[in-house]
């Protein structure tokens, strides 16, 4: 196997639950009393996975790609982010292999939305559903996750080169 043609690469995320904001979700609005702190709609799961794509790239984080000091970022989808992250490592000569995302929270249950946030996180992509893997997880109820303070979010993913 030629190990310069795969690459692995890790996101994480995490934002502060507040009332008065919509709960995004791999694209997807939830019902839920709170939603999450964020300069863009603050989805931790879409957040993860763009920051494990361009690390997988070798093209540094979503912050640098889109600070939370421009101003055409606010409250924008992360959908619309992934999208052009995406089309930033397509650029670089990268397309997914495959993504592996956990939710860490609390609360909601995600698992109603599962397939909504995958085909949602596929479309961006452009990828099959196949490709991408949702799950979530609590802690317990330990520390500020467990108690209600807000969520985080972990992604794994392959990217495969397109070029000979």
């Amino acid at each position: 196997m030629n190990m310069n043609k795969i690459r692995i690469g890790f996101g994480h995320d995490v934002h502060r639950l507040v009332s008065g904001r919509a709960l995004i979700l791999g694209g997807v609005k939830i019902p839920y009393p709170y939603g999450l702190l964020g300069h863009s709609d603050a989805d931790v799961i879409t957040h993860a996975l763009c920051d494990a794509l361009l690390g997988a790239a070798a093209l540094g984080d979503l912050g640098q790609h889109f600070p939370d000091s421009d101003p055409r970022y606010a409250g924008i989808s992360s959908i619309e982010l992934l999208k052009e992250v995406i089309q930033k490592i397509a650029s670089s000569g990268w397309k997914l292999g495959n993504a592996d995302i956990t939710l860490v929270a609390q609360a909601p249950k995600i698992v109603p939305y599962v397939t909504e946030i995958a085909q949602n996180i596929s479309n961006a992509c452009e990828v099959s559903v196949n490709k991408i893997n949702i799950k979530a997880t609590t802690t317990e109820g330990l520390g500020f996750i467990g108690t209600g303070g807000g969520m985080s979010a972990y992604a794994v993913v392959t990217i495969a080169s397109v070029r000979s």
